[in-house]
């Protein structure tokens, strides 16, 4: 099971018998439900993708995160509104998840909504980088959400930048930062984390471990069996979680944002993951060759729906026909059908789409904003 060599300032909450209750054992069961339907939003946005660039309705390239959901949904579920998150290429449903407590159609709510991310990936007018990306490369600071970079490790940065302008402004604010494990190789993984420790600033930087950095294996990227070893050189937390149970990202990530909370400053989070294709959809044919097949197999056995249903059916919030319904898990992109999800998510994502393919391009005069001071 994975551990943590966290301590948290407040104990726990107790149950009757006096033992710890998880972060994840508070949750309502229409919380643990939401939950399950976060991923099934977070898997069908990318399923729905492949399938429209395949229909050649969609150009650019996609940066799968199938498999790696549980991520996603468990670390920032359990935020507040006004926490900050710095997401990265394989968090795009991150955008539009953020705050989702709040109602997914909540314009009032703090993340982006399900229109603006697809005319982000269809390059239309109406998304925040005005057709100049397809992809990631976009933030909304009204919405608390800072504009991701390709240079992962340089996120950790400008978050630390973020919690100490709010901690200056008397704001106590938490900052989400995301990176896979490849980036704590880099130097400026080190240079941020730690200045962040010495400065004690509410800063959780979650590694996504999924055992590969573009094409390169983790155990040349990490010379330890955990990546979270590297908290102890700075002198605060290290939380290993499954990546793939929402339920114990969820815990670990609480664990971390609520240390964080309360002055204690940063850690750091490691997801143990899988990448369930290439580095993105260019690299998938390439993939296939440095990549054992029997890895690849094992890696994707243990689907983050399939994990979150177990534990719903255990707890007695899914049951009879519910337990068995749209069964999406273990499945590739191709195998997948629009019956597999809820028809509350399929209805939500042909929103987006519908808006994105109505939308106009952005108009050519435009190709000259943003470059220069005005």
């Amino acid at each position: 099971m994975p551990t943590s060599s966290a301590q948290t300032s407040e104990k726990p909450k107790s149950s009757a018998n006096g033992v710890a209750k998880r972060p994840s054992e508070l949750l309502t069961k229409e919380q643990c439900l939401e939950l399950f339907q976060h991923l099934y939003l977070a898997r069908y946005f990318d399923v729905r993708l492949i399938k429209e660039k395949k229909r050649g309705r969609l150009r650019g390239t996609l940066y799968s995160s199938h498999n790696q959901e549980a991520v996603i949904v468990g670390s920032i579920y359990g935020l507040q509104p006004n926490d900050w998150i710095s997401p990265i290429h394989r968090d795009m449903p991150m955008f539009f998840l953020k705050d989702a407590r709040n109602g997914l159609r909540n314009p009032n709510r703090m993340g982006m909504t399900i229109e603006e991310i697809c005319a982000q990936v269809w390059c239309k007018a109406g998304s925040p980088g005005r057709a100049r990306d397809n992809w990631s490369h976009i933030g909304s600071q009204s919405k608390h959400i800072i504009h991701s970079t390709s240079m992962l490790a340089g996120t950790i940065p400008a978050a630390a930048g973020v919690a100490l302008a709010d901690k200056i402004n008397g704001v106590n604010n938490v900052v989400l930062t995301f990176n896979g494990e490849g980036s704590t190789a880099q130097g400026v993984f080190h240079e941020a984390i730690n200045f962040a420790a010495v400065r004690k600033l509410p800063v959780v930087t979650v590694v996504e471990n999924n055992m590969w950095a573009y094409g390169t294996p983790v155990e040349l990227e990490c010379p330890t069996e955990d990546v979270a070893d590297r908290a102890k050189g700075y002198g605060i937390p290290g939380f290993v979680a499954n990546g793939q149970d929402v339920f114990d990202v969820y815990d670990k990530v609480m664990e971390a944002v609520e240390w964080a909370r309360a002055g204690n400053g940063p850690s750091i989070v490691e997801c143990k993951t899988f990448r369930a294709y290439g580095h993105g959809d260019h690299d998938d044919d390439r993939a296939a060759k440095y990549r054992d097949p029997k890895e690849v197999a094992q890696g994707r056995a243990n689907d983050p729906i399939a994990v979150c249903r177990k534990r719903l059916i255990d707890l007695g919030y899914l049951t009879g026909d519910a337990a068995t319904q749209y069964v999406a898990e273990n499945k590739g992109a191709g195998e997948v059908t629009n019956e597999d999800f809820p028809p509350e998510v399929v209805e939500y994502m042909n929103e987006g789409i519908e808006f994105a393919m109505n939308s106009p391009l952005p108009e050519a005069e435009e190709g000259g904003m943003w470059v220069f001071k005005e």
